[in-house]
């Protein structure tokens, strides 16, 4: 009987351990590496778009993280705000795509969008 009731504590104290582990965070910074790089393939940008491209996304980039480590914005207003700074990021980019560039970047747009919403936990 303690033998058993031994095992039940150890087996509840294992569980609760874990139970109460942190989710995986993602790695963002990795995950935005991997996508510029995806775009400056797909795109096949030129030496001078790709100059551009990297000095655009440094500028929307930095300005992302300063909101996302904003602790007085609400969740919801971070959003906002970034959604604001991706529409002006990719305005900036239309500057210097061609047409055919612009098509393509928004088709991948839309399948990562898609793709991030049939993944589990993807948000």
């Amino acid at each position: 009987m303690k033998k058993l009731m031994l095992l039940m504590i150890v087996t509840a104290i294992a569980a609760t351990a874990v139970m109460a582990q942190p989710p995986v965070q993602k790695d963002h910074k990795k995950d935005r590496l991997e996508w510029e790089k995806k775009i400056k393939d797909e795109l096949k940008l030129t030496d001078e778009q790709v100059v551009k491209f990297d000095a655009v996304n440094k500028e929307y980039n930095d300005k992302i993280d300063v909101i996302t480590q904003d602790a007085g914005l609400s969740q919801e207003a971070q959003k906002e705000k970034k959604m604001a700074l991706k529409k002006e990021k990719e305005a900036s980019f239309f500057e210097f795509f061609t047409p055919e560039q612009q098509a393509k970047y928004k088709e991948l747009v839309e399948k990562k969008k898609k793709d991030k919403g049939t993944k589990p936990g993807g948000s």
